[in-house]
């Protein structure tokens, strides 16, 4: 007899949180469930969570890794404040992210997993599964690893490699919950094991097992579907900011016609944009895996000054190493990105957190006068375009630039409108071929009237030999000088230089145009803030929003933004940097609203904090 048919439900969006030890697949999992629903066309903005150690301890809380997803028929911009959905894999998993969920959520238990070892391990002395305490939420206790299990019992698969699977299982289920297509995921896995066929036959047998269990079973009586979003026609795919950001890079070196040069060591959370640009040798890239940090930013300075786009990356510690070598490159005047992926400190810190912290660092630290550009992606499909900016900047005004991105923005992932080639900059450069003075001679520090960027002279062209170096330099001939007037000189022509830098205006969305408050946003705040405004001005409360890629120079008409609103908050994930030099800049009473605890703001925690200031000022 056939099973009855499931009803199904229109949602109009759906948070979902897969948690489990690190070694349980669940950043795996998330990220395939994630292809899954980018191919029906819905927007997604998605936080993966995961502890620093390569493998921490099983059954831990210090060990739980999660993966949230946040898909809808509409525009969003975070990854969701609260979980409607948790899968939790053992009783770490579901005592770390029970706090977050909200009352009626529905939790998957993996109740193989709640062992009385297991239970101990996080200070359970009784289930929760039997004590009532789970009484608010939906539970559905689904025994996933035997499940698994006997799935795969006719293919004689190691027991081991058979618990491996059932993260398979728990995306099959959910995948049949929320009706997504699977047929990419199965070719993956054929990818990702095409030398062990046993192993794709078990993940698939698993998956298969999970999407039927949910078909069959009694424990879901309700299907869900969500229909696809509203989005601007074109070709989409599915990006991470490191991918973004390195593939900006591609199209920044291939749009300026240079050869791009990465010097990076590895280093957490910067490692994939390493990663990703080795992939694309046929575009002119060369990676350099670098024995340290120094060595990693003077290889990319010496490509810079042999004629190639040098970028270096790494995170808050590698910038504070890289920082004499980054001065250098100010008194060179020779164009290079430097991307700082901010991770929460000091030291190490939580190297797998974010945080935007670095902020004073890349704008002020470094001995004397060394000022440089500096900008921050709003969002992960964002990071393509600020590459290219950062590379705009670099090449046109010979300066250093720091791209401010964060752990957030880097692994967070969103559907990215892939642009036409021919909308992109043109980034063509002219090196210097000949002598520029009037008696023949070649003067590398002779400025262009409009950029004030020096020459830039490929070693070994005929004629225009010239020194480099650390040492101060002469206007115009470079030669070495310590003459008092013209170190002043070359200090304010410098900082000259950069505020020259032609940057947009800042934008502010005030729908209403009667908004008082002013919230001030940079990097990857953009999303928490614009959803909290979103949700006040559809209750009737006036809020304006503006956000600032630009941090050094700041846009022209900035201090005319910030003086025409009665407040302005500036929400950071940091104890007020940004706040700090917009006081001192503008002289304007910015107030800092600040956390620091290794997470992304929640939009609710700004939408209660701005409901306030706009009702009491």
């Amino acid at each position: 007899m056939a099973a009855p048919a499931k009803r199904v439900e229109q949602l109009d969006r759906v948070v979902i949180r897969f948690a489990g030890d690190s070694g349980d697949g669940m950043q795996l999992t998330g990220d395939r469930f994630t292809s899954e629903t980018a191919q029906l066309g819905n927007d997604i903005s998605t936080l993966p969570n995961f502890p620093a150690e390569i493998r921490a301890p099983a059954g831990t809380l210090p060990g739980v890794s999660s993966f949230q997803v946040h898909f809808a028929d509409y525009d969003i911009l975070t990854p969701g404040d609260a979980p409607n959905v948790l899968v939790a894999m053992n009783p770490a998993a579901l005592k770390a992210n029970l706090a977050d969920l909200p009352a009626g959520a529905d939790v998957i238990v993996n109740t193989d997993e709640f062992t009385r070892r297991n239970l101990a391990k996080v200070g359970y002395a009784v289930s929760p599964l039997d004590d009532g305490s789970l009484g608010d939420y939906a539970v559905h206790p689904v025994a996933l690893t035997s499940l698994t299990l006997g799935a795969l019992a006719e293919l004689g698969i190691a027991k081991k490699d058979g618990e491996r699977a059932k993260n398979m299982f728990a995306l099959g289920l959910l995948s049949w919950m929320y009706s997504r297509p699977f047929e990419s995921t199965l070719r993956f896995l054929e990818r990702k094991f095409a030398k062990r066929p046993d192993l794709v036959a078990a993940n698939k047998a698993a998956f298969h097992a999970g999407w039927n269990y949910g078909e069959t079973t009694e424990a879901f009586s309700v299907r869900y579907e969500i229909k696809p979003a509203k989005m601007r026609p074109g070709t989409y795919r599915n990006i991470t900011g490191n991918q973004a950001l390195s593939l900006g890079l591609v199209a920044a070196a291939v749009r300026s016609g240079l050869p791009l040069f990465l010097g990076a060591y590895p280093i957490t959370p910067a490692s994939d944009i390493l990663h990703e640009l080795s992939k694309h040798k046929r575009f002119g890239v060369t990676t350099m895996q670098a024995e340290d940090e120094i060595a990693a930013i003077g290889a990319a300075l010496g490509a810079a000054y042999g004629g190639s786009l040098g970028v270096t990356t790494t995170s808050g510690p590698g910038v504070a190493l890289k920082g004499e070598t980054i001065s250098l490159a100010i008194a060179l005047e020779l164009p290079l990105v430097i991307v700082d992926v901010q991770r929460a400190g000091p030291s190490t810190g939580m190297p797998t957190k974010t945080e935007q912290a670095d902020l004073n660092m890349a704008l002020f630290g470094r001995h004397g006068e060394a000022p440089l550009a500096v900008i921050a992606p709003k969002s992960p499909s964002d990071c393509f375009h600020a590459a290219l900016e950062a590379a705009r900047i670099a090449l046109t005004y010979r300066t250093p630039v720091i791209l401010l991105s964060d752990n957030y923005v880097a692994n967070g992932s969103e559907p990215w409108l892939l642009p036409s080639v021919d909308e992109l900059p043109d980034l063509r450069v002219e090196f210097a071929t000949a002598p520029n003075a009037d008696d023949g001679r070649f003067l590398p520090y002779l400025r262009d009237p409009e950029t004030m960027a020096r020459p830039w002279a490929v070693p070994g062209t005929p004629g225009l030999e010239h020194r480099i170096g650390g040492l101060e330099k002469a206007d115009k001939t470079g030669d070495i000088s310590y003459d008092p007037a013209n170190h002043e000189f070359m200090v304010r022509t410098r900082a000259a230089r950069i505020e020259a830098i032609s940057v947009p205006d800042v934008d502010v969305e005030d729908p209403s145009e009667s908004a008082r408050v002013l919230v001030l946003g940079w990097g990857s705040t953009f999303g928490p803030i614009g959803a909290a405004c979103r949700a006040l001005r559809q209750r009737g409360l006036p809020v304006a929003q503006a956000h600032l890629r630009h941090l050094a120079p700041l846009p022209d008409n900035l201090g005319e933004v910030l003086k025409s609103y009665d407040k302005v908050i500036v929400p950071e994930m940091n104890l007020g940097q940004l706040a700090n030099v917009i006081r001192a800049r503008y002289l304007v009473d910015a107030v800092p609203f600040n956390q620091v605890s290794g997470l992304p703001f929640t939009a609710a925690t700004l939408e209660s904090m701005l409901e306030d200031v706009v009702k009491n000022g």
